[in-house]
């Protein structure tokens, strides 16, 4: 009776095993698998139509469901053949590109790897719908809104989009029994208040402004915790929730109201890895939850890895700090000599300097193109943090054109104090070469002569 025993509960274990992967075996195989290579803020619509007719060549359901403002075509992607419904969308916001290649891995590894244990139990499930690039003219244009100006996301009650319209129709004629709202967010998100980047935020999203809660919503709540319990092994403290505030006007919201309780997922970004890492990320969330409904985990998951959460926040990081520096500017012109003529651009002989802290931050833009780095803020910034911090006390600091404002380029050059320059020199940078110049967010002369906090 014991043998008996012992086997049963062996092959129990093995029953269990085959249907469940670890998150670092499934950050193993998108590492071996993915067919996404293009850095996702550099994939266009015609990139998005060539990983499309990849799915399509692996006998994936790839069709056109729609048309954009500009007439650029829009796409779902079916796969599997169980009765639980799940649908899933990514880039409504044209600047907000990660999930999109997170779900051509994730179809195409499921695809694949059809004769996988797992990979049945899930295509047994469920059925998977997905709509990667919704907004595929404000990608073009990597803005947020689509062509018309209108944020889709703020677009589901009004309909004035031809992109909010069909992703409704995408969801009345189906009544998706779960939603996924995949997004961007800034990449100097944080975990609260603390200095530390936001690299995922979760929120499970309510249908009304008083949270009423549901057995989806419940169920979404285990979902996202498993998320999380995944993720944190490759990103603790890097996971936050994402404000919970309700939107009327937002998809998410009323996607939960119209009987699909959705689940968002907010990529943000991570010092020291780059795009391709916060796919991964997602890829490992979205196998996550689909192994989970699979076979069922979810429903023993306690929700408190997602209650336990710190919402995100903003304003309190910045790319670049420099630490007390000595800022010469640029002093005000004299009055001209001659009624109506320009005044002089020259810094005055007197050009006046102070101490103070130099926060600057990088503008969002495709991989491939130079990012802007400008100032945000000047002054005693003891509650602002640095993603790199230098300690400027020893230079003088010096803006490329003389302004040191907000908003204006963050282009530096930096003078050791002990050197005796002439702030009025036509040609500063030929006639004094700077010790250091920092420019376009890396330094291009004298590395390391700032030394970094």
């Amino acid at each position: 009776m014991r043998l008996i025993g012992f086997c049963f509960l062996f092959n129990l274990i093995c029953a269990m095993n085959a249907y469940t992967q670890t998150a670092e075996k499934y950050a193993a195989i998108w590492d071996k698998e993915h067919i996404s290579h293009i850095a996702p803020s550099d994939v266009r619509h015609a990139d998005l139509k060539n990983y499309l007719d990849q799915l399509k060549k692996l006998g994936l359901a790839v069709n056109e469901v729609g048309r954009s403002n500009a007439n650029r075509e829009i796409y779902q992607v079916e796969w599997g053949k169980g009765p639980l419904k799940v649908f899933m969308w990514s880039q409504m916001h044209g600047d907000e590109p990660t999930a999109t290649s997170a779900l051509i891995d994730m179809l195409a590894w499921l695809q694949k790897n059809q004769k996988n244990d797992l990979v049945k139990k899930i295509a047994d499930t469920m059925t998977i719908r997905a709509v990667p690039m919704l907004n595929p003219d404000g990608e073009e244009m990597y803005q947020r809104r689509n062509l018309q100006g209108i944020d889709i996301n703020r677009d589901a009650v009004d309909l004035k989009t031809p992109e909010a319209r069909l992703l409704k129709q995408l969801r009345d004629d189906w009544s998706p029994a779960i939603g996924f709202n995949l997004h961007n967010q800034g990449a100097l998100t944080t975990v609260g208040r603390a200095p530390s980047q936001a690299a995922i935020s979760l929120l499970v999203v309510y249908g009304d402004a008083a949270k009423t809660t549901s057995p989806g919503l419940e169920r979404n709540t285990r979902l996202t915790s498993q998320i999380v319990l995944a993720l944190q092994k490759f990103i603790p403290g890097h996971i936050a929730r994402y404000g919970d505030q309700y939107t009327a006007t937002a998809f998410g919201d009323n996607f939960t109201a119209w009987g699909t309780p959705v689940i968002l997922i907010e990529t943000g970004a991570l010092y020291g890895k780059d795009e391709m890492f916060l796919v991964k990320m997602n890829f490992v969330a979205f196998m996550t939850v689909l192994q989970s409904l699979a076979n069922g985990e979810e429903a023993s998951q306690s929700p408190t890895p997602y209650l336990s959460l710190v919402e995100n926040s903003s304003g309190g990081l910045v790319n670049f700090l420099f630490r007390r520096a000595n800022i010469h500017v640029m002093a005000a012109p004299v009055a001209p000599t001659v009624p109506g003529a320009a005044p002089p651009t020259v810094p005055s002989v007197n050009a006046p300097s102070t101490v103070a802290d130099i926060a600057a931050v990088t503008e969002r833009r495709r991989a491939s193109l130079i990012a802007p780095v400008t100032i945000r803020n000047i002054g005693n910034l003891t509650s602002v943090r640095g993603l790199e911090e230098y300690d400027a006390s020893g230079f003088n600091v010096y803006q490329r054109f003389g302004i040191v404002k907000p908003d204006e380029l963050a282009e530096f050059f930096f003078y050791k104090k002990d050197r005796s320059v002439d702030w009025t020199a036509a040609d500063l940078e030929k006639q004094f070469p700077p010790d250091a110049v920092f420019s376009s967010g890396k330094w291009i002369k004298g590395s390391g002569v700032v030394p970094k906090m």
